[in-house]
């Protein structure tokens, strides 16, 4: 009998190892992904061709425009969209398995800015999710509006996070939102003065603010875990700070190491930390997170794209499409290899591939490999795409567009075997 009960508690810790592997896996809850680098969780065996007929397990309308980045919470896929004609910025849910929306709940009316960059739109930030919430963000009434949903499209809080009114550089606002423990932490970046701020997920209650330089940037904000410490990274403004998450406080900068505007995120590796710019300068480089020292750096730029570090290589794909592939450490390159047509999304990684799409809706997949390049498959699905893909359960979603910009629509595409 105590045998018996034995093997039967045995088989429940499994099945609940099993379980909660299964459960983490199948979701991807912000941007960035759940190793918040860019890679997708072990075991994951996406297909690495298709097309508008082959391995595209279903298809959704997305109505309205935006370039936000699907994310999964527990079956939900959300997206934020903006309806440029009727100025309504919303959040869109999706049912992972079938592609029916779920519901689609309005957040701001009006308030849309006057001018942002072509290529920008009034929904490009990532949403992301606690697991119990969804939290969204816009520029909308020349601020940065934080908005926190329930996983049934219910608002449960909005707050004007502070204010985000270029004057110089009028291209859109892009950051998104970032989870630290029970927090959503926020930036905003302009000539007016910029600032990272966090709040309290359940109750919206602000739980310390930072000041950041006065000049126009767009990075997204990432916690990282450098010798066993939680970091918060950031670059713009010709630096990349490191800022202690739980209370904002800076901990290290490196200066003039990148350029006055970044959008990619930071990636890292160990204690060094990489990014890349932008604008007015080319440039990516390499630190060592506290002193700040530069370990690196290239005249090559990844201004819109995020890189990825795997296996002590840096891959990164430039806005004109140029892929390379860097020793980390060095900074040496590896190769190059040139792709067709420009980029604006960022690579993914998903069982030793990476997936990457260009501006006209083509995605390059290939290997992650220091030795050469190798292309794997190259898949077209409409004509336009800024979003990135997401990974889960060994299916890509993509968000991808068709037409002309009088007939353009969205589509949500969801690709498997």
């Amino acid at each position: 009998m105590r045998l018996m009960k034995i093997s039967l508690l045995v088989s429940l810790v499994i099945f609940a190892l099993i379980t909660t592997t299964a459960t983490a896996e199948s979701n991807w809850l912000s941007w960035r992904g759940p190793t918040a680098n860019g890679i997708a969780p072990e075991g994951q065996t996406p297909p690495t061709s298709w097309s508008a007929t082959k391995n595209v397990v279903w298809k959704t309308s997305v109505p309205g425009r935006g370039h936000s980045t699907p994310i999964v919470v527990n079956g939900r896929i959300i997206l934020t969209t903006a309806d440029e004609g009727s100025k309504v910025q919303s959040v869109v849910c999706f049912d992972r398995k079938t592609g029916k929306q779920q519901w689609e709940t309005d957040v701001n009316r009006g308030g849309f800015p006057k001018q942002i960059h072509d290529k920008n739109t009034h929904a490009s930030p990532t949403a992301a999710s606690d697991g119990e919430r969804v939290f969204v963000v816009f520029n909308n009434n020349k601020g940065v509006q934080l908005t926190a949903l329930d996983l049934d499209g219910k608002q449960l809080w909005q707050k004007n996070a502070g204010s985000y009114d270029p004057k110089q550089y009028r291209f859109g606002y892009a950051p998104s939102p970032l989870i630290y423990k029970n927090m959503v932490i926020v930036a905003s970046e302009f000539d007016g003065g910029g600032f990272l701020a966090a709040y309290d997920g359940k109750s919206g209650r602000q739980a310390w603010r930072t000041s950041r330089q006065k000049i126009s940037s767009y990075s997204s904000p990432i916690v990282a875990s450098i010798k066993g410490t939680d970091q918060l990274l950031i670059s713009g403004g010709l630096m990349i700070c490191g800022y202690n998450p739980t209370n904002g406080r800076q901990l290290w900068k490196a200066t003039n190491v990148v350029a006055d505007a970044t959008c990619g995120t930071v990636v890292w590796n160990g204690d060094i930390v990489y990014a890349s710019g932008g604008y007015p300068q080319k440039q990516t480089a390499a630190v060592r997170a506290g002193s700040g020292k530069v370990l690196w750096r290239n005249k090559e730029k990844a201004y819109e794209q995020s890189m990825l570090v795997h296996d002590g290589y840096l891959y990164s794909v430039t806005d004109i499409g140029i892929a390379f592939c860097w020793d980390a450490t060095t900074g040496a390159e590896q190769w190059q290899h040139r792709f067709r047509g420009k980029f604006s999304a960022s690579p993914i990684l998903a069982n030793g591939n990476l997936y990457v799409s260009n501006e006209r809706g083509t995605t390059f997949v290939y290997k992650a490999s220091p030795i050469s390049f190798q292309l794997v498959a190259q898949n077209q699905l409409g004509n336009e795409s800024f979003a990135s893909p997401t990974i889960v359960d060994s299916q890509i979603l993509l968000r991808h567009a068709s037409g002309t910009k009088g007939t353009r629509r969205e589509t949500l595409y969801c690709i498997g075997q």
